[in-house]
């Protein structure tokens, strides 16, 4: 009956969360009207412009009047472009373009929004930083939807990079439609409390939801109490969300109370923030923002005795007593609804439930505050004082998470000296320097750098030193000798200008980092607004009108109990004590099974066991006895004889068994061992197992499936017997168990029971000790495992062809792939997993070189081992990579790791949709191809919407990786095409006389710049490998592993508007070179294998179409070997295989340790693969924990295609092979 209470009350959690979506989002179906057009003039404006016919008036989209958009008078990173919507609107797309007809454009920008035109906040998604991607050109459109949709009336555009051979140049449009809201303001004095028929509500219900926003860290936003304690609290403190309920039994703020959930961080930025409650008997959900906390109360909670009444930012009610301090909201309150009910529509019709308490308004105020951020560590803000008082003061606020740093240097002019306030471990630090004299120090506060604001006034004098922080003044101390001290110098705040400009400012601990606000000096407020038009002071490296601090620890990427801690930049995990190490606490420091200790040449002894490695299951102790088997001996509290009397099946007895670990650790290490077993035995004197009357048990057992299990040692599960009933010597005959004799002496039913699914045992149940003279008595053995089946295993892979299919690697916050390999070839690829834009990659670079690629999602990074032997010896070798939130890392042996730092910006997901496996060839017929359609991928790649198929999207490449491989006889052939919207392309060609050619041709108005390779003939029949690297105008070209050449392109540096990528013959007409020309009339006829194109895998698209794919296949292309020689039989030659049918070969003999995994309780279920791929005649293993369902393809009918389509490349083999004898002089 629980069980059904429960489904219904979480369907009803669930459909008041539907509707509770429905009015969040009522206003935002159709949500797509362009808003900017048909603004005024006086709507926009903009940091400089470059001419009165370049003002950001001129910024519409595709609009030509002017000059054809907005350009600023210097294109540097302080300038920005601002629209006004006149109110405040929900905005749910971008898009832009360059100044019409000219080179000027936005390559990409910052998106800052703001409800006052004052105190901006940065467009963010996924937590990370994201700065959008912008054009290639001046009057294409790129389009973005924003998920989730800006709610605010000023937007400002912020370019960061921009057209080198040209200036800053922008046109913008904004989609989405009017916002709707009700909005109170609360001066921390005033509160609103609503009072209604109690019987009209459930006092197992309640569903609250608000946005606010405010400037203090603390105040109560809801409460609701009852006459036994029982109530309900949302109270900001600190900057976070506290939501408390208690049923009557705890006091708050105590850490008994019953629900105690925190959401949130630096919640006083003065920006609207979202809160969703949710309460369904025990039932809670709890989201602020995009943050979410589900939780599910235990003991007496569903019914709360509440009173009939609830009060609003604060708790204003006569009489209420609370334990716990407080204050009153101050800030604005919008779209408050309690239950349904709009509150605040309540209280501006003067409703009688509604009572208004002190000041409240009905339009949210907007405070004059104005902060600024100091991003790095060379910002720095000098401003001047021409007070000239006799003395030094200054005040301000700050809010960092960095130790140290300096927040304030001011000159004395008159002796040489300085006033020095800056952090040192989290303190506050004032120094006064005077030449030939000893400085004076005062410190002041702890732990400073918590995020929060702290407010620091200083005030330096010729008596007086004095210093105060968040209103608590240090200790004032006289100065001695200083017999004037005038305020005509320079204040610098928060960091020095370099050296070159002369100042005396100094900074023994480095530049600040963070946010300031409210800054004074000697008594007069500064204006930043002037400060930055540039008409007072100066600056370097400044955000003026943001505060862009964000918490790096929320949510918290420290896994398994690990303490986050961070700085400005990063943040750092303290793993002490968690059974765990690396970067996020990510790896297990203890083995997976007793095997592989025993594996290491470990004793017999007790060991921590971490049976799902990096998964969510902490390690147990257990005992490990190495024998010639290591077997796993997992102990419980029920291993002494025990005896029992006086049962009968109306008062049975039951016996329950505690181990050691968790049910959950438990299971992880019985699934992953080959055998576990665990002996019963079972004493009797006249007590049965079974009723012979009617055949229903009289004792049982139950395992971990509790299920009730009616066979005992030695039976399996369908037979239902004991022992002696299958050896067939039971003391009565007509039994199958000896208990079932019914004898008044003692005997017993012992054995084991090795059943995986069922242990181990939990539970004993025994009914029929109730007779004169009955008595039973039982013992359970500890559980005892053998065996890793995730250790030993291997599969080979004989040729280049030869792959394996996974289901999608879900790796998106942290993931680690181990595997070992040997091999003698020379190059491969480990594993693959692609996304749109995202892919992961292991690869065998060079002999000597491991390579770890990646891309999530702001361009391609890669890391790589260098060993000073060579890998490909046909030896062992263990791999081992990592990628979580703060970086990448391999190691291979015992190599000194390499690590890359997690980019900054970018998707913080890594997002992959394909299958994973290794890659795989192709044979091309004559006049055959493959073309690949960028322009289609990336439109479905940006966000699907109504408005994608009006925008013409530009996808540019700065740099590129190109690998395949190839094999041919036929010249001119065309290996590789990739083509631009702009007449730009890149071809790799095979020219008549054999000889390699790269043309690359990145500006239509020059010739292509030509790489020529004519050392030998590329079309002798033979299997030759390239890879091309090139990084903007340098580009690098490897052939054949012994080949090389450094190149610097003349023609360009980017591809703009990257159209296809196309292999075998140009079926359309193309603006080339008569040599690319003829070669793409020719088309290609040959094997090409594991084609790469950065992350685009074009055969992989072509064989195995996906969705996203747009590719498409002309004329006889087929799955084959580049590896084969002429007479090999085809059916060797391609192999699909699948983990669960072995068809490669098995090698039992070596270890597979590790695995692939991702933390199940960020991403919602333990995924581990291990791949072990054997490149040509060798192996690497492979290993999945979460699906072993892999996909076969027929061989046969893809042998029948190989017979065929390989007969032409092998006759034509057959007579080049004798041409080649002749033409060896001339090629080489």
């Amino acid at each position: 009956m629980g069980s059904v209470t429960g489904a219904v009350l979480k369907m009803l959690l669930l459909l008041s969360t539907q509707n509770w979506n429905r009015v969040e989002a009522g206003n935002s179906y159709d949500c797509d009207d362009p808003l900017v057009s048909a603004l005024p003039q006086a709507s926009f404006s903009s940091s400089s412009e470059l001419s009165s016919s370049h003002g950001p008036g001129f910024a519409r989209l595709n609009r030509r009047d002017g000059a054809g958009g907005w350009s600023p008078l210097v294109s540097n990173k302080y300038q920005w472009l601002q629209i006004d919507l006149g109110e405040r609107m929900e905005v749910t797309a971008v898009a832009t373009q360059g100044g019409y007809g000219s080179s000027n454009w936005v390559i990409s920008y910052l998106l800052m929004f703001s409800d006052s035109g004052w105190n901006w906040k940065q467009y963010r998604q996924e937590d990370s930083i994201w700065g959008f991607s912008g054009n290639a050109n001046a009057d294409s459109v790129v389009y973005y939807r924003l998920q989730p949709s800006i709610k605010a009336r000023f937007l400002r555009f912020i370019p960061l990079e921009w057209n080198p051979k040209g200036r800053i140049g922008m046109r913008i449009e904004v989609f989405g439609c009017a916002y709707r809201s009700e909005v109170v303001d609360l001066d921390g004095k005033s509160s609103l409390l609503y009072r209604f028929d109690q019987k009209s509500l459930s006092p197992i219900k309640d569903i609250i939801s608000l946005k606010f926003k405010t400037m203090q860290s603390d105040g109560v936003l809801l409460h609701r109490e009852g006459p036994n304690g029982d109530h309900i609290t949302l109270q900001l403190r600190k900057g976070r969300l506290f939501l408390l309920i208690n049923s009557g039994e705890a006091k708050l703020p105590s850490t008994s109370a019953l629900v105690n959930l925190t959401l949130g961080s630096l919640l006083d930025d003065q920006h609207w923030h979202s809160v969703l409650i949710q309460r369904l008997g025990k039932l809670i959900n709890f989201t602020v923002d995009e943050h979410r906390h589900h939780f599910h109360a235990r003991g007496e909670f569903s019914f709360l005795n509440l009173d009939d009444e609830i009060s609003f930012g604060g708790i204003p009610a006569p009489g209420k007593s609370v334990s716990f301090p407080h204050r009153n909201f101050h800030g604005c309150l919008e779209n408050l609804y309690y239950n349904g009910v709009n509150i605040i529509d309540l209280a501006k019709q003067q409703k009688p439930q509604i009572i208004a308490m002190g000041n409240v308004s009905f339009a949210c105020s907007q405070p004059q505050s104005m902060p600024v951020t100091f991003l790095s560590s060379r910002s720095y803000l000098a401003l001047p004082d021409f007070s000239g008082e006799e003395e030094v003061s200054a005040t301000f606020q700050f809010r960092t998470w960095n130790k140290a740093g300096l927040l304030l240097f001011s000159e004395l002019p008159l002796v040489s000296g300085g006033v020095l306030l800056f952090l040192s471990d989290g303190k506050l630090k004032l120094n006064l320097s005077q030449p030939g004299k000893l400085p004076s120090d005062i410190t002041a506060g702890v732990g400073l750098n918590d995020g929060q604001w702290h407010s620091v006034s200083l005030s330096a004098t010729k008596n007086h030193l004095n210093v105060a922080v968040d209103g608590h003044m240090a200790s004032a101390t006289p100065l001695l000798g200083l017999e004037q001290i005038y305020s005509g110098g320079t204040y610098y705040f928060g960091g020095c200008p370099d050296k070159s400009f002369g100042s005396k400012c100094r900074s023994p601990l480095g530049g600040f980092q963070g946010c300031m606000r409210l800054i004074s000096i000697s008594g007069k407020v500064v204006d930043l607004i002037s400060v930055q038009q540039g008409s007072l002071g100066n600056f370097s490296d400044l955000q003026i009108d943001s505060c862009g601090i964000s918490d790096r620890c929320l949510p918290n990427y420290c896994e398994h109990g690990g303490e986050c801690s961070q700085s400005w930049s990063t943040f750092y995990c303290n793993c002490t004590n968690t059974g765990y190490r690396g970067a996020t606490c990510h790896n297990s420091i203890y083995e997976q099974s007793c095997e592989a200790y025993k594996h290491r040449g470990n004793a017999s002894g007790f060991y921590y066991i971490d049976s799902d490695g990096s998964g969510p299951l902490e390690p147990f102790l257990l005992y490990c006895n190495m024998t010639e088997t290591a077997w796993t001996i997992i102990q419980h509290n029920g291993s002494d004889l025990t005896r029992v009397r006086n049962t009968n099946p109306e008062n049975p007895y039951a016996g329950f068994f505690k181990y050691v670990a968790s049910m959950e650790q438990l299971q992880a290490t019985i699934n992953r061992a080959e055998h576990c077993e665990q002996e019963l035995t079972y004493y009797c004197k006249k007590s049965r197992l079974v009723n012979k009357q009617d055949g229903t048990p009289l004792s049982w057992w139950i395992g971990r499936t509790n299920e009730t299990q009616t066979y005992w040692g030695g039976s399996s599960p369908d037979l239902q017997k004991c022992t002696c009933g299958l050896e067939g010597n039971c003391i009565d005959s007509q039994y199958y168990c000896n208990c079932d004799a019914d004898w008044n002496k003692w005997t017993n039913d012992t054995g084991l029971l090795s059943y995986k699914e069922h242990l181990p045992v939990t539970k004993i149940v025994i009914t029929d000790t109730g007779r004169p003279h009955s008595e039973a008595a039982y013992k359970l053995g500890p559980l005892l495992c053998r065996g890793d089946r995730s250790f030993w295993n291997s599969a080979s892979f004989d040729t280049e062809a030869s792959y394996l299919h996974f289901p999608t690697f879900h790796g998106e916050l942290s993931a680690d792939v181990s595997f070992f390999f040997k091999t003698t070839a020379s190059s491969g690829v480990f594993l693959e997993n692609l996304g749109i834009t995202d892919f992961i990659r292991i690869e065998l670079r060079s002999p000597t070189v491991v390579t770890f690629s990646f891309d999530v999602g702001n361009g391609p990074f890669e890391i790589s081992v260098q060993s000073p032997t060579h890998f490909n010896d046909n030896q062992w070798h263990h791999v081992r990579v990592e990628r979580n939130m703060k970086e990448a890392s391999i190691q291979v042996d015992q190599l000194t790791p390499e690590t890359q730092p997690a980019p900054a910006d970018g998707h913080v997901l890594l997002q992959l949709n394909s299958q994973l496996f290794v890659e795989i060839s192709a044979y091309f017929g004559s006049g055959s191809s493959v073309i690949y359609n960028f322009q289609e991928n990336y439109l479905f790649s940006k966000n699907s919407s109504s408005h994608a198929a009006s925008f013409h999207g530009d996808t540019k490449l700065s740099r590129e990786m190109i690998k395949f491989s190839f094999r041919t006889t036929r010249t001119p052939s065309l290996l590789l095409f990739v083509s631009s919207f702009y007449k730009e392309y890149l071809s790799i060609i095979i020219a008549k006389n054999g000889s390699l050619q790269i043309r690359y041709k990145l500006n239509r108005y020059q010739e292509p710049d030509v790489i020529n390779f004519d050392f030998k003939n590329m079309a002798d029949g033979q299997l030759h490998h390239i890879m091309i690297n090139r990084e903007e105008g340098m580009v690098f070209v490897e052939i054949d592993d012994n080949t090389r050449r450094e190149v610097h392109l003349a023609s360009g540096t980017e591809f703009s508007a990257v159209k296809s990528l196309v292999l075998g013959r140009i079926l359309e007409h193309s603006d080339v070179d008569q040599e690319t020309a003829l070669a793409g009339a020719q088309g290609f006829t040959g094997c090409l294998s594991a084609v790469q194109l950065s992350h685009v895998a074009p055969l992989k698209a072509a064989l195995y179409p996906s969705h996203p794919d747009p590719v498409t296949v002309t004329g006889h292309v087929t799955e084959s070997s580049c590896v084969a020689q002429a007479g090999t039989d085809a059916t060797s030659r391609e192999r699909t295989h699948s983990f669960a049918d072995h068809s490669g070969t098995i090698d039992d003999r070596e270890p597979l340790a590790n695995a692939i995994k991702s933390d199940s309780a960020v991403i919602g279920g333990l995924i581990a693969v291990v791949i072990f791929i054997l490149l040509c005649i060798t192996a690497i293993a492979v290993r999945i924990y979460q699906q072993k369902r892999l996909y076969k393809r027929s061989e046969a009918k893809r042998s029948e295609n190989v017979d065929s389509a390989e007969a032409v490349l092998k006759s034509e083999l057959n007579i080049q092979n004798a041409v080649n004898e002749n033409q060896k002089e001339y090629f080489f």
